[in-house]
């Protein structure tokens, strides 16, 4: 085996012994495919108030830009799919936020199976990305074999579904490459059907600006009144095209502890959540991706439904 083999194998056994449900690997470079998709994507304002996302355009479509000298795109997968759910009267929130917040979970991750590198390969350069800097992580996991960009935009993949996190390792090493998979949506519309407020314009499409994940998380501004009879009770972000997905059959729950919600999580009815104090929020959101819409943000969603329910 030669030395690029033997440390491809070496990374990968590592990502396992992790808890990441799977580990792919490209060669870094331009991302020729994604450059005038997401260019559109930009022009017809499909990314809303998230005026983030038209930052950094050249940074996002060649990580070697992001960490100089970058020979491979290392992908991961993190499994969250909860093996319990929240009451049914209750206002939803998307199961990626049941527990820890995964930007605190994966980075510690990373930066031990880092750390690891260099202690078994020697001096290796690189960073650890979990969704806050401007690397476009679908497309490098799907460039890695790890899934296909589904019709809902999600990154699928067969055995497992798409409830999971994606993070990489951009290093300085280089290693052998994984080929991409084909896409196994075939002629299913299960999703695009699904979309409460139709915000998965064409398949493999989703204007942002119209999804409830939106609307909740991103958007500070009111929420349009065009929305208010399609929210579907969701407070927090939403997986209706993950939950209709037949892929999603295949999803078995986590083993991350830190993924594991506070009981009041589960518990909580509709009416409890209306009732619900800057303190409850504090004690239930600790650590949690909901503080990013801070209290008031969480109260401004439930009065939405509620005021939604009423107009029913």
């Amino acid at each position: 085996m030669n030395t690029k083999a033997k440390y491809t194998s070496w990374i990968k056994d590592k990502a396992k012994e992790l808890g990441f449900m799977s580990c792919g690997i490209s060669k870094a470079g331009f991302l020729e495919q994604e450059a005038p998709r997401l260019e559109d994507w930009l022009n017809k304002n499909r990314n809303g108030e998230m005026h983030y996302m038209e930052n950094h355009f050249d940074k996002r479509l060649d990580p070697t830009l992001l960490v100089p000298g970058a020979k491979s795109v290392v992908s991961l997968l993190l499994n969250y799919y909860p093996e319990e759910r929240q009451r049914d009267d209750s206002y939803k929130i998307s199961k990626y936020a049941y527990g820890t917040d995964y930007h605190f979970v994966i980075k510690d991750k990373l930066k031990g199976f880092l750390e690891a590198i260099r202690e078994h390969i020697g001096e290796v350069d690189g960073r650890a990305f979990v969704d806050s800097a401007p690397v476009l992580d679908k497309a490098w996991a799907a460039k890695s074999g790890l899934g296909w960009i589904g019709k809902n935009s999600n990154l699928l993949t067969k055995q497992v579904g798409s409830f999971y996190f994606i993070a990489e390792l951009i290093i300085d090493l280089e290693l052998e490459y994984d080929t991409p998979v084909t896409d196994h949506c075939g002629s299913c519309t299960a999703c695009i059907d699904a979309c409460p407020t139709q915000a998965i314009v064409d398949p493999y499409v989703v204007d942002g600006s119209k999804c409830i994940s939106y609307f909740t998380i991103e958007l500070k501004n009111e929420i349009p009144d065009y929305a208010q009879d399609k929210m579907d009770d969701w407070m927090f972000g939403c997986d209706v095209c993950q939950d209709v997905c037949p892929w999603n059959r295949f999803s078995k729950p986590h083993n991350e502890p830190l993924f594991n919600p506070k009981p009041k999580l589960l518990e909580y009815s509709k009416q409890e959540w209306k009732e619900l104090t800057q303190e409850v929020f504090s004690e239930i959101f600790k650590k949690s991706p909901v503080k990013r819409t801070k209290f008031s943000g969480l109260k401004r969603n439930i009065d939405f439904l509620e005021n939604a329910a009423d107009a029913d």
